[in-house]
């Protein structure tokens, strides 16, 4: 599941958010997301148990997601793994351009 890049998204914007947040909140902080994919993606969280969804008896209904504690375990988790990549952003591409080249450079002939 979490090599889905919308539950990372949806992981980090309720970490960050520190509380409760509404679906279009979530919709509008996730650009790109569609609503069919954010719920599905919720529906996920919720049922693996890292998001919470409380429905508020209004009219019309008030709904709000929020991590469990299971879900800001693994959130502070991928926001480890996401520092990571961002303080070895500089290695990565390098290592790229430097495999790149090798692939695009011609094989010597040996006879």
């Amino acid at each position: 599941m979490l090599a889905n890049k919308w539950v990372l998204y949806v992981l980090g914007a309720l970490q960050r958010n520190d509380g409760a947040m509404r679906f279009n909140e979530l919709r509008r902080l996730l650009d790109g997301i569609t609503q069919k994919m954010l719920t599905q993606t919720l529906r996920a969280l919720e049922r693996d148990g890292l998001v919470v969804r409380t429905v508020y008896p209004t009219v019309p209904p008030r709904v709000e997601y929020a991590l469990t504690e299971l879900g800001g375990d693994i959130a502070r988790l991928t926001n480890a793994i996401a520092e990571w990549s961002y303080l070895h952003t500089e290695q990565i591409l390098a290592a790229r351009e430097q495999f790149d080249s090798r692939e695009a450079a011609p094989e010597p002939v040996s006879w």
